[in-house]
């Protein structure tokens, strides 16, 4: 587990960890309890933090990114997915609302692409029983 202690809303929350946070964490050396550390193991703070991370995105090249960005591109990359329901994404951002939720969550031209063509699928196997000009129209009295 991930445990967020000093949080924006002050609130402490628990985030399990996946297989590949786990396996990331293990590989590096352990200096501390805590796995952002300075030297001598030591816990280091938010504006270092961000310091570091501006480092490796102009070792790496990255432009026009941010630390926040890394919150935008985790809910969105699960709500794109089949089995993650959009409640889950809010409580693993600790969003209260979900509007907030929603905010973070965008989808992909290309995953947009692929949910409107399911129609295409639904459609053939669901054809049109009679043509639209024969279709009987019922009329509703108040």
């Amino acid at each position: 587990m991930i445990s967020l202690l000093d949080t924006k809303n002050g609130e402490r929350r628990d985030i399990p960890m996946n297989e590949t946070v786990k396996s990331t964490l293990n590989a590096l050396e352990r200096r501390s309890d805590f796995v952002f550390s300075n030297r001598n193991g030591n816990r280091i703070h938010n504006a270092q933090i961000q310091v570091a991370f501006h480092e490796a995105l102009t070792k790496s090249g990255i432009e026009d990114f941010h630390f926040h960005d890394l919150r935008h591109t985790f809910a969105s990359n699960l709500v794109m997915q089949e089995d993650v329901e959009l409640n889950d994404v809010r409580e693993l951002l600790g969003h209260k609302t979900m509007t907030m939720t929603l905010r973070y969550a965008h989808l992909s031209p290309k995953h947009k692409t692929r949910v409107v063509n399911i129609l295409d699928r639904v459609m053939s196997q669901n054809p049109p029983q009679e043509k639209a000009e024969e279709r009987k129209v019922l009329e509703f009295k108040k």
